[in-house]
């Protein structure tokens, strides 16, 4: 990582001050963006802890937001500084945000397919048991 040294967000004396390159829009951009995602993750997180159940998925929730919002604020750090350091903790924190949410969506998606296993075999079971039923009328007949 030591190649960051020779990013440069800033201006050069020699270019206006209102001009920005590409890189500098999209970075601000997407420091922005880091941010509101944070803030959204945190909000939902605090709305899923609302019931007992849903705490165990919403605190992991909420630590992903802190984390996502702590590398902007790194990365915001980074383009005012040009620090190499502050470009390596905000990597970091991003790298674990993205590490947790994809743990968070693998732990869903398994849930989700054993409630929908759950729900075929309850149907399933509901189905014979009135199959069984049907059949015990016309044998009593």
């Amino acid at each position: 990582m030591e190649q960051t040294n020779n990013i440069n967000l800033e201006q050069n004396s020699t270019e206006q001050s209102q001009t920005f390159s590409p890189f500098q829009i999209t970075f601000g951009k997407m420091i922005k963006d880091m941010r509101f995602v944070g803030l959204f993750t945190i909000i939902y997180g605090a709305i899923t802890c609302l019931s007992i159940i849903g705490a165990i998925i919403g605190v992991p929730i909420i630590l992903i937001g802190l984390r996502i919002r702590e590398a902007a604020e790194q990365f915001e750090i980074f383009k005012a500084t040009n620090q190499a350091g502050a470009l390596r903790t905000g990597f970091e924190l991003q790298g674990k945000f993205f590490r947790i949410t994809k743990i968070l969506i693998i732990v869903g998606i398994i849930l989700t397919i054993i409630w929908i296993a759950l729900i075929i075999i309850f149907i399933a079971s509901g189905l014979s048991t009135l199959w069984e039923m049907k059949n015990f009328e016309y044998n009593t007949i």
